[in-house]
């Protein structure tokens, strides 16, 4: 059963670092997109940055910010966070795009991280 889990969320104070990771577990897996979302209280998920073989890119909001990273063949991502901001509260979630050993390509979801900028 393939599975994602995030780690590294945390509080830290406006002007500060994070670097989350999410990693992917269940067998062999093929990974086409790797990519990061967040959800604030109250409002609408949305995208945060992705990295394919082919390109990356990250939100506007965050550019110059936030960057995405992945090892080769590696089934581990990143998201390096710096000059946080009280507005990047939020949970952070890591999406997948993949294709098991044995499947098809499907879209695979964490369960989240959450991340907090306060002083």
């Amino acid at each position: 059963q393939v599975q994602l889990v995030e780690s590294g969320g945390g509080l830290v104070q406006p002007g500060g670092s994070l670097r989350l990771s999410c990693a992917a577990s269940g067998g062999a897996l093929s990974i086409y997109a790797a990519e990061w979302y967040r959800q604030a209280p109250g409002k609408q998920r949305e995208y945060v940055a992705h990295t394919t073989s082919a390109s990356t890119s990250v939100a506007d909001s965050v550019k110059g910010r936030f960057t995405i990273f992945r090892a080769n063949n590696s089934n581990t991502w990143y998201l390096q966070m710096n000059n946080l901001k009280p507005e990047d509260t939020a949970v952070y979630f890591c999406k997948m795009t993949a294709k098991p050993a044995a499947g098809s390509v499907t879209t695979y979801w964490g369960r989240g991280t959450q991340v907090t900028i306060s002083s």
